[in-house]
């Protein structure tokens, strides 16, 4: 499997050159375009993870599809192309054994030996703005995940403080908690920043350089005008 990022950075679209009988699971609705030999098998299970009902009703409150669409080359190699509905970058991921905790809508695809599980952030994320589920990625392989804007990555070890709405992912040697940005509570809200996720231990963070949430909340008032 050979994985490329084109038009990167901008408007990402992800190309993967499968060899004959070789598996990418996808997000559904990520594909562009692909090869005729390429088949589709769609269920609600990851190759490699759990699934069925229970699992799919997750995944929906993760902000991702309930679906796993399985993409298999047949006679020969084949090449897909995958996208996601915001703009903005992608990254790959090389997994050797370690977790990567993904945030909701932000899981593109992976290879047969990523092992995908849906799991709970906590009731702190109720407050955060943060997903409540997010994808826990593991195993030996490759996985591909997007960012609304610029992705770029941060090395912690100690403590680090991010923004909420511009977690992408973050590496299983860190954990977060929820703090005021400032000195004071009044400081923090008057400043616009309120709420932040504060990162202790060792390991890499992903981030975004827009919120979808904040950007939301920016044309929402623009669309009621055009609607009425």
């Amino acid at each position: 499997m050979d994985i490329s990022l084109e038009y990167n950075p901008g408007s990402t679209a992800a190309k993967i050159r499968l060899d004959e009988n070789e598996t990418i699971t996808a997000e559904g609705g990520a594909m562009i375009a692909m090869s005729s030999n390429v088949d589709i098998y769609t269920t609600t299970k990851s190759k490699k993870g759990g699934g069925g009902l229970m699992s799919g009703v997750k995944r929906i409150f993760a902000q991702e599809s309930i679906f796993f669409n399985h993409f298999t080359a047949k006679q020969g190699s084949g090449t897909i192309y995958l996208g996601t509905s915001l703009p903005g970058d992608m990254e790959i991921l090389d997994l050797t054994g370690n977790k990567i905790y993904v945030q909701g809508g932000s899981y593109v695809a992976s290879s047969e030996d990523v092992h995908l599980e849906t799991v709970w952030q906590g009731a702190k994320n109720l407050l955060s703005g943060e997903s409540l589920f997010w994808v826990e990625l593991s195993g030996q392989g490759k996985a591909i995940i997007n960012a609304f804007g610029v992705i770029y990555s941060i090395d912690v070890d100690g403590e680090y403080i991010i923004d909420t709405g511009h977690i992408v992912a973050y590496e299983e040697g860190l954990n977060f908690t929820l703090s005021k940005a400032g000195e004071s509570w009044l400081s923090s809200i008057l400043g616009g920043e309120g709420i932040v996720c504060k990162f202790k231990g060792k390991g890499r963070i992903w981030c975004q350089s827009h919120s979808s949430t904040s950007f939301g909340q920016q044309i929402a008032p623009h669309l009621k005008a055009i609607k009425s």
